[in-house]
C-alpha cells in the first residue's frame, strides 16, 4: 500500500505495478508529534501529514515537490520510511516541460520496480490512464471548492448543501484533464496528461477557472499558515460570490464554517432544508437556538406576532427548544397541535428533531429585521457566542455577510467575562453612564484584554469608564465587520448585546447614525424562521 498526497502522483504507474495506492486524508485531533519536527508556523496541512503518517504507521509515501512545506515534510520523514519518493514537477505544460516530467516518471518506475519486485503491467496501465481521460468534468457544477487542500468532510458537507453539483478545484482536487489530451500508451504522452490537470497556484499555468467564474458560487478554502493562496484571494475578493474560509486540518469543520457555507449557498441557490411537509393549520414558529439562549416566535398566516419566548440554552438544546415553544405557544393563546409548520435555525437547528425546515440564521435575521423595519439595509447582530454582519436589499435577499472567527472577541461572551472580572451583572454595562475618564482597551482577545482591564483596575482607574472602555472595543470590532461588507443605512442591531445601551451608544457614535433597536432583538432570528416557514408554504 502507498500513500500520496498530490493529484499530480503517477496514480496509474503505482497501480500498473498491481499496488495498492490511496490518497491521504489526515484525521488527526493534535500535532503532538509533528511539531517536535517541525516548526509551530508550518502549514496546518503539512504538519497534518507529518503527523498523520507517525500515527498510522504509514511506510510508502510518493510527494511532490508542489511546494515548501512539503519538501519539509520529505526531509523530516525520508529516514522514517520503507519508501518514500519526491517527484519533481515542473512548473509550465510546455514540450520541454512534459520531457522533463517523463524523465521524472521514468525514474520514478525504475525505483518503484525495485523496491516492489515486480513487472510493470503495460495493460492496466493503459487502461487506467485511458479511464483517467474518460473523467467527464464538462458537465455544469453550481458551486465550485477552490484554493488550498480542503478537508473530506468539508466537501462532503458542501456537496449535501448544494445538493451535489459541486465541482472540487482546490490544490489537490480532483483527478482530470481539462483539455482534451491524446494517449498512445507511453510515457511521454502520460506526462502530458498529468500536466493537463487543472493547474493549482504553483504552476506557472492560466487558472482558466478562475478567470472565466463560470459558477454561481465559489467556496475559497485557505489553510492556516498558508499564505499561498491567500495571494490569489486578494485579487479575486471583490467577486460577489466568492466565500472565504479558513481551516485547518486538527479539527471537524466547525459550527461557524458550516453556518457560513449554509447561508452562502441559500444565498447563491436559495435552498434551504425541508424535511416534513406542510399542514393547512395556519400558524407557524419559529425557533433560534443559539448558543446561549433559545427563542421562540409564533405567527399566523398574516404574519402576525402571536407570542415569543426567550430561554436559557442548557445542555439539552433540544428540551430548551421545546420549553421556548410551549411559552411562545401559551403567550399566543394556542396549543402546540395548532402549529402548521416550524423552522429552527441557529447553531443547534439541525438537532432539533420536531421542526420542519432547517435555515441559517443568516437568512433568518435578514428576513425577521426586514419584517420589523422595511428600510434596513445593514443587519448588526451580535449574539452571545459570535458576531456578524449582513446587508440585505430591498426585498430583504441576503446581498453579502461576514462573522467573526472562531474566537468570542466582541461577543456577548467576551463582555459576560469583563462583567466578571469587574464583578458586575450584565445589566450594570448599560446604567454606566456617568465617564470621566477616556480609557481604551488596545486587545480584541478576551485573554489579553482582561489582563489590560486588570491593569486598569491596579491603577485605580474608575470601573464607569472601564465598562466604557469595553462597550468601545466591542463596537470597533463590529465597524470592522461592517466595513468588510460595505453596511449601508438604516442599520438595525439585533441579539443579546443590542441590549446594552453603551455598546449602541459607541456605535452610534462610530457610524454616525441612529441604531434601530427591535422591541425585543433576542427575537429576530426566530421571527425570521418563522417567516421563511410561511412564505415556503
Amino acid at each position: 500500500m502507498i500513500a500520496y498526497v498530490c493529484k499530480y502522483t503517477p496514480v496509474e504507474i503505482i497501480k500498473a505495478f498491481g499496488e495498492d495506492v490511496f490518497c491521504i486524508e489526515p484525521e488527526i485531533s493534535s500535532y503532538e508529534n509533528a511539531e517536535k519536527l517541525l516548526h509551530p508556523n508550518m502549514c496546518s496541512f503539512a504538519k497534518a501529514i507529518v503527523e498523520y503518517v507517525l500515527q498510522s504507521g504509514i511506510k510508502n509515501l510518493v510527494l511532490t515537490n508542489c511546494c515548501d512545506s512539503i519538501k519539509r515534510v520529505y526531509d523530516v520523514l525520508k529516514d522514517k520510511m520503507e519508501f518514500i519518493e519526491i517527484i519533481d514537477l515542473p512548473r509550465e505544460n510546455t514540450p520541454e516541460a512534459c520531457q522533463f516530467f517523463y524523465c521524472q516518471l521514468e525514474t520514478f518506475k525504475s525505483k518503484l520496480s525495485k523496491r516492489l519486485n515486480r513487472e510493470f503491467d503495460e495493460e492496466v496501465f493503459r487502461s487506467q490512464v485511458n479511464k483517467l481521460i474518460a473523467q467527464n468534468k464538462h458537465s455544469s457544477f453550481d458551486i465550485s471548492i477552490m484554493g488550498a487542500r480542503a478537508k473530506k468532510e468539508l466537501i462532503e458537507f458542501v456537496c449535501s448543501s448544494a445538493g451535489g453539483r459541486v465541482l472540487n478545484l482546490t490544490c489537490s482536487g480532483e483527478r482530470f484533464c481539462q483539455d482534451d489530451v491524446k494517449f498512445d500508451g507511453s510515457l511521454e504522452s502520460y506526462a502530458k496528461v498529468l500536466l493537463s490537470f487543472p493547474p493549482c497556484m504553483r504552476m506557472n499555468i492560466k487558472r482558466k477557472f478562475i478567470e472565466e467564474n463560470f459558477f454561481k458560487g465559489i467556496i475559497y478554502n485557505t489553510i492556516k499558515f498558508c499564505d499561498f493562496y491567500s495571494f490569489e484571494y486578494a485579487r479575486i475578493k471583490e467577486k460577489s460570490n466568492v466565500l472565504k474560509i479558513e481551516t485547518d486540518f486538527s479539527q471537524n469543520a466547525n459550527e461557524q464554517v458550516r453556518t457560513r457555507v449554509e447561508a452562502f449557498v441559500e444565498k447563491t441557490l436559495q435552498k434551504a432544508t425541508t424535511s416534513k411537509s406542510i399542514s393547512n393549520k395556519k400558524y407557524f414558529a419559529g425557533i433560534d437556538s443559539g448558543s446561549t439562549s433559545t427563542n421562540a416566535v409564533v405567527i399566523d398566516s398574516s404574519k402576525n406576532i402571536l407570542g415569543y419566548c426567550t430561554v436559557k440554552t442548557g445542555f439539552d438544546v433540544v428540551s430548551s427548544a421545546k420549553l421556548a415553544l410551549s411559552k411562545a405557544c401559551s403567550m399566543a393563546g394556542i396549543n402546540e397541535d395548532d402549529i402548521s409548520f416550524i423552522t429552527s435555525t441557529g447553531y443547534g437547528r439541525i438537532s432539533i428533531p420536531f421542526s420542519n425546515m432547517q435555515v441559517t440564521e443568516i437568512t433568518c435575521h435578514a428576513k425577521g429585521a426586514h419584517a420589523l423595519f422595511p428600510s434596513a439595509r445593514t443587519i448588526i447582530d451580535i449574539g452571545g457566542q459570535d458576531s456578524k454582519v449582513i446587508k440585505i436589499d430591498e426585498d430583504s435577499n441576503v446581498l453579502d455577510f461576514v462573522m467573526n472567527d472562531k474566537c468570542s472577541a466582541g461577543t456577548g461572551r467576551f463582555i459576560e467575562y469583563m462583567a466578571r472580572v469587574l464583578e458586575l451583572e450584565l445589566e450594570d454595562f448599560s446604567r454606566c453612564s456617568n465617564f470621566s475618564e477616556d480609557l481604551t482597551i488596545s486587545s480584541m482577545c478576551t485573554v489579553f484584554a482582561e489582563s489590560e482591564v486588570i491593569s486598569l483596575i491596579a491603577q485605580g482607574k474608575r470601573r464607569e469608564d472601564i465598562v466604557r472602555a469595553i462597550n468601545k472595543v466591542v463596537a470597533i470590532k463590529a465597524i470592522s465587520l461592517i466595513n468588510r461588507v460595505k453596511g449601508e443605512k438604516d442599520f438595525v442591531m439585533t441579539g443579546g448585546v443590542a441590549k446594552n445601551k453603551g455598546v449602541v451608544l459607541e456605535l452610534e457614535r462610530k457610524l454616525d447614525s441612529r441604531l434601530l433597536i427591535p422591541f425585543d432583538p433576542q427575537i429576530v432570528g426566530a421571527l425570521g424562521a418563522a417567516l421563511v416557514g410561511l412564505e415556503s408554504g
